[in-house]
């Protein structure tokens, strides 16, 4: 028998609209079926439901608490608002604590301008803070090759731990301790570095503020530019070619190796490289590698691959699958 959902789709009000949805939608997906959107930071498309910003809350009638709608589901003549006037005052004293928790230097931010709360705080018309006393503090990671750690700037969403387990199955972040002194760190408080970490970078991704950031090397850069002894050569990634455009407001992959190169050459770089050829000798290792897999008929790992981020997390997740010696018949 095939097993579908046979639930009867459920009706309900939202800003005095009639909206009609499928059993278990959430009060946020259901606002937006008719283009209301609510506003929030812990909420993320790709990762389980936290509700821990409270960002997106609302009012339902018969409810002596305001539900966050990114976690909670709508129920047949449910009665929702997401403006009225003290909904939007709650909102707004939610995001004026999380500024009065924040670090103070948002025109100096690299997120400045790209920054989620920072845009909450204009939307919402949050113009001063009014909290001085006691904040968090934390000293600032940046020992790390890849990512820099700012706890100061941390809003505790969550992202960052569940696209860590959820998504790429590393588990390397976790919330520990309470109150003002609750962080995201890894386990005991480690570095980055000396952590089950692979580099990957997806918790910069999904940072809405800048709690996570890229390792910062264009001072580095600029300097070996501009010394006149030096022979300054970049190599670039192949997806570069074609990634870049997107910066610029061009169609996902639109072809700019020529004008990549040329900006690279008008910056200063003495040469420029292409990582194409290293990475199609790797891409036949991992065949060949495959194949003697497939003939020894174990489960032998591929030892290869184009990305860091997944040598170390083989490395660090499965060591003790990687073999001894090459299986027989294998050079």
């Amino acid at each position: 028998m095939d097993e579908t959902n046979t639930a009867k789709p459920v009706t309900l009000h939202i800003d005095e609209r009639e909206v009609t949805v499928p059993a278990g939608t959430t009060i946020m997906h259901a606002a937006e079926t008719i283009g209301i959107h609510i506003p929030r930071l812990c909420y993320h498309p790709d990762l389980s439901l936290l509700g821990a910003c409270r960002v997106c809350i609302v009012e339902v009638q018969g409810m002596d608490h305001y539900p966050a709608s990114c976690s909670v589901t709508v129920a047949d003549g449910m009665e929702v608002r997401t403006g009225s006037p003290v909904i939007r005052q709650a909102r707004r004293d939610i995001v004026e604590l999380l500024l009065d928790n924040h670090h103070w230097d948002c025109q100096t931010c690299e997120r400045d301008g790209h920054c989620e709360l920072q845009n909450l705080a204009y939307s919402m018309g949050v113009r001063e803070r009014f909290f001085e006393g006691e904040r968090k503090r934390f000293p600032l990671e940046n020992s790390g090759r890849s990512v820099a750690r700012d706890s100061e700037k941390c809003i505790l969403c969550g992202r960052c731990y569940r696209v860590c387990g959820e998504v790429q199955g590393v588990h390397n972040l976790s919330q520990q301790y309470r109150g003002f002194h609750t962080i995201v760190t890894p386990a005991y408080g480690a570095n980055m570095d000396d952590s089950v970490c692979i580099q990957c970078g997806q918790c910069i991704n999904v940072c809405p503020t800048a709690a996570f950031l890229e390792k910062n090397s264009t001072d580095a850069v600029w300097a070996a530019l501009a010394d006149p002894d030096k022979h300054v050569v970049v190599q670039t990634a192949p997806s570069i070619r074609a990634a870049i455009g997107e910066g610029f407001d061009l169609p996902p992959g639109t072809p700019c190796t020529g004008k990549m190169i040329t900006a690279l050459r008008r910056l200063g770089f003495d040469a420029v490289f292409d990582t194409d050829l290293g990475a199609d000798l790797t891409i036949m290792e991992e065949a060949n590698e495959f194949l003697h897999r497939l003939e020894a008929g174990g489960p032998l790992p591929i030892l290869t691959s184009c990305s860091s981020g997944w040598i170390n997390f083989w490395k660090s997740s499965f060591r003790n699958s990687f073999p001894s010696r090459p299986p027989a018949g294998r050079p």
